[in-house]
Formats: C-alpha cells, sequence, structure tokens
C-alpha cells in the first residue's frame, strides 16, 4: 500500500457545507486531512482559528488551505494591485499557520491578458509573488503549493519555468492536466519526472478534457495509470476535488482513491 496521506477539498466558500461540517466529516470518512477553502464563507477574517485548530485536534484530522484567488491579483501589472494582493496571501498564511495547516495552494494566475497586457508584462510578477510567497510560507512553517492552472499561466506545460526559477513545490491537478492535453500516460510521466517537486495532487476527474470536479471514479480518466509513480515511494499528500454537498459521493471517491493507490482499482 502507498504512504500517500488522502483529504479532500471542502466546499465550505459557498456556506452551504460549515466549517465544523467539513472538518468532522472528513474525519469520520477516515481523511488524514481536510483542505479547508479560505474564500467566501471561510475567507481568513470569518474563520476563528483557534476553534478550527481545536476541532481538527479533537477529531484527529490535518489541516491544508486553499488560499484565494477569484479576485487576487498576484501577477498584476499594477504596483500597487498587485502589492496588495501579496500581502493579502500573506495575511491568509498567518491565518493557516494559527490553525496548524501544513500546506497552501496558491493559484499564479492574473487577470491581466491580452490585448491589454502580454504573457512577458506578467509572468515575471507571478515568479517574482511565487517566491516571496514561497519564503513568506517557509518562516511560518507552510508550505506553497503552486497549481497546475487550464489554460492560463502557469499551465502544466509552463512549469519549467515555475520549477527553474522558484523552490516552491506544486500542486498537480489532474483535470486541469487533462484540459491542457494530457492523457494518463502524459500524467504518470510527468509524477514520475517531477515527483521531487510536486508536494500535492488535486484529484479532479471529468468526463472529457475538462475542468469538472464529478464524484472519482465516475469519470473517464485511468487514474490507476495516471497515479501509478506515486503507489510506492512518494509521500506527499492527495486530495480529492469534488464538487458536491453530498459526503456520500465523498465516501465513494474516498474508496475509489484507495483502490488507486493500492494494489488493485475498485
Amino acid at each position: 500500500m502507498s504512504d500517500v496521506r488522502t483529504g479532500y477539498v471542502t466546499q465550505t466558500h459557498t456556506g452551504d457545507v460549515p466549517w465544523q461540517a467539513a472538518i468532522e466529516k472528513g474525519a469520520n470518512l477516515g481523511f488524514d486531512f481536510a483542505e479547508l477553502y479560505m474564500d467566501g464563507a471561510t475567507e481568513r477574517t470569518k474563520i476563528d482559528t483557534e476553534a478550527v485548530r481545536s476541532l481538527a485536534d479533537a477529531e484527529g484530522i490535518d489541516l491544508l488551505v486553499h488560499l484565494p484567488f477569484v479576485d487576487i491579483e498576484i501577477g498584476s501589472p499594477r504596483a500597487g494591485i498587485r502589492e496588495a494582493s501579496r500581502e493579502e496571501q500573506k495575511a491568509c498564511i498567518e491565518t493557516a499557520e494559527a490553525m496548524d495547516a501544513e500546506k497552501a495552494v496558491l493559484h499564479a494566475s492574473s487577470h491581466a491578458t491580452p490585448p491589454e497586457w502580454t504573457v512577458e508584462d506578467v509572468e515575471p510578477h507571478l515568479l517574482a509573488a511565487i517566491r516571496e510567497l514561497d519564503s513568506f510560507g517557509e518562516e511560518r512553517g507552510v508550505e506553497i503549493c503552486v497549481e497546475n492552472l487550464p489554460g492560463i499561466l502557469f499551465t502544466v506545460h509552463d512549469f519549467d519555468r515555475v520549477f527553474s526559477e522558484t523552490d516552491a513545490s506544486m500542486t498537480f491537478d489532474t483535470g486541469h492536466a487533462r484540459v491542457d492535453g494530457m492523457v494518463a500516460e502524459d500524467i504518470a510521466a510527468f509524477l514520475a519526472a517531477h515527483g521531487d517537486r510536486i508536494s500535492h495532487i488535486h484529484l479532479n476527474d471529468a468526463r472529457g478534457p475538462v475542468d469538472e470536479h464529478v464524484p472519482t471514479g465516475s469519470g473517464t480518466l485511468d487514474f490507476q495509470t495516471a497515479l501509478e509513480p506515486i503507489r510506492d515511494g512518494w509521500s506527499g499528500t492527495v486530495s480529492i476535488e469534488v464538487y458536491t454537498f453530498d459526503f456520500d459521493y465523498l465516501e465513494l471517491s474516498k474508496r475509489k482513491l484507495d483502490g488507486y493507490l493500492g494494489d488493485d482499482a475498485s
């Protein structure tokens, strides 16, 4: 069996699932951690860090966080906007530290796109932001894990620059990689080649090359093939990322994932 630790990305940001229920249900399903989404109803100023930490400790479950991204512009060509966005992300990292969260998923992206702005205008600012936030997180015991994004910087095909120009870890999103043309064999090859930099994986299933987030195993990605490189000798974390408020689907997704990480698929 694999040494991989498994968890799930919570849907707490909508308010339909309270963070208390997300933690309790995650623990009841046997997950090792819950990945708390730090936006909307669980935006950092709405989080009681002591209460979150106390409940997670009581339930025996670890915490990761997903940093906000919808309105954040860490790569903006406009200095004031990007600096304010980086400060907001630092405040979120401090909140993660207060909750004893060990990893923070980061979208290194920007809405500054052509024709007004070129990749050359934006990419240096994104790389600088990654370096700055990675260093800030390291000082606070929170590992920054940059996620590959579908069709925008940084896609899975752009990560050579993230790997070469920063020391940050990667969150590999299977669904996003599929949007950008990867099939199961490509995903396996990427995980094998970059396993030393990939600390976290989002298991994002879909019925085609779209960012769909259906229950794990109900899509068409061959996870048995895709995840082969992490079954032995890789000790990172894997989050099931399913867009659902029904924990029955998470329970099924966990059983599927446990099978993919074991000797036989479920």
